[in-house]
């Protein structure tokens, strides 16, 4: 007993002493699961900036790993070495793929130390910019007079845009589905609709906001419950829930998380580090500019973050299986 008690010690000892000496002359990799240039991607550029600040002497830097909807860059991270050099930035896909994947390789509430969100970054419902239609009622009518004849874009499964387009279209209940065209990220997906390859997409604001404000793409509506009404640009365009889809209030999301069994007094450090970062006025202002609302509520708490994530698991389940249409 007294041999468990000193080993448990010395194991607690070093634990504090390791904390304390992180993150040392190591770089701290925040993982993006997805491609260099998308939304997500300069999230975690902004983040690594303002964090390298936050902790002096740190190294902040992003690694993007991509592929399967955001899952393999997710799984490496559950797999790396608890010592909080390898983090995890991950919108609602990290709510999403449990739905998508059913025989996902790691389980989101079980294998990671949630950190705290970072922003709510609202989706725009976008169009070619040869619609005929100019207003959401009238985009509405379009795609009904042409049940079957449309498509919609999305970066890839398990993309901020495939669940847009999922959980819009399940609300829309439109006569027939229209053919979804998956692409290799936001990137190209914004190509194809700039150029009129496809009909429309469902995108973050830090996507769509420049598109539309240069006339390059349609824009209709936004994804939050209200208007947007202090947005230079997408304060013109009305909600879904405006446009009568009851309850509609969608945001994609961002959080930060570590591998389960990260030491606590790492976890404390970061979420601290990103409590402060949250209230930066450059990092702010930088989000605001991309369209993306920094988080200043109880979810920068680790316990409310984890919690929202567990509801709004519940919510996207319920529009996959309703589609029936999965990843695997």
């Amino acid at each position: 007993m007294k041999q468990w008690i000193a080993l448990a010690t010395v194991a607690a000892f070093s634990m504090g002493a390791y904390a304390q000496s992180f993150p040392g002359t190591k770089p701290v990799a925040i993982v993006v699961p997805f491609a260099a240039g998308g939304p997500t991607d300069r999230v975690a550029r902004d983040l690594a900036e303002a964090m390298r600040k936050q902790i002096p002497g740190s190294n902040f830097v992003v690694e993007n790993t991509v592929g399967a909807g955001g899952t393999i860059g997710a799984n490496r991270v559950a797999r790396a070495a608890p010592d909080g050099h390898t983090l995890l930035l991950f919108h609602i896909g990290m709510a999403a793929t449990p739905a998508l994947y059913r025989k996902l390789s790691y389980k989101p509430l079980e294998d990671f130390e949630f950190l705290g969100m970072v922003n709510d970054v609202p989706m725009t419902l976008v169009g070619k910019p040869q619609l005929p239609a100019n207003t959401y009622r009238d985009f509405e009518n379009y795609i009904r007079a042409n049940a079957g004849k449309l498509n919609i874009a999305h970066a890839g499964l398990g993309s901020a845009s495939h669940i847009c387009s999922l959980l819009w279209q399940s609300n829309l209940q439109s006569k027939e589905a229209m053919t979804t065209i998956p692409f290799n990220g936001t990137g190209p997906a914004m190509t194809a609709l700039i150029g009129g390859q496809v009909d429309m997409m469902c995108d973050q604001t830090t996507g769509t906001t420049a598109q539309i404000e240069g006339g390059r793409i349609k824009a209709f509506a936004v994804t939050t419950a209200k208007p947007l009404s202090t947005h230079p640009v997408l304060k013109y365009y009305p909600s879904l829930q405006e446009m009568g889809m009851k309850n509609f209030n969608l945001t994609i999301w961002h959080g930060l998380y570590a591998p389960k069994g990260t030491p606590p007094a790492v976890t404390k450090m970061l979420n601290d580090a990103l409590k402060k970062v949250l209230k930066d006025p450059d990092f702010i202002k930088k989000n605001e500019a991309l369209g993306a609302l920094v988080v200043n509520d109880k979810r920068v708490e680790p316990e409310e973050h984890k919690k929202f994530v567990a509801a709004e698991m519940i919510k996207i389940k319920a529009a996959v299986d309703a589609a029936g249409k999965y990843a695997d």
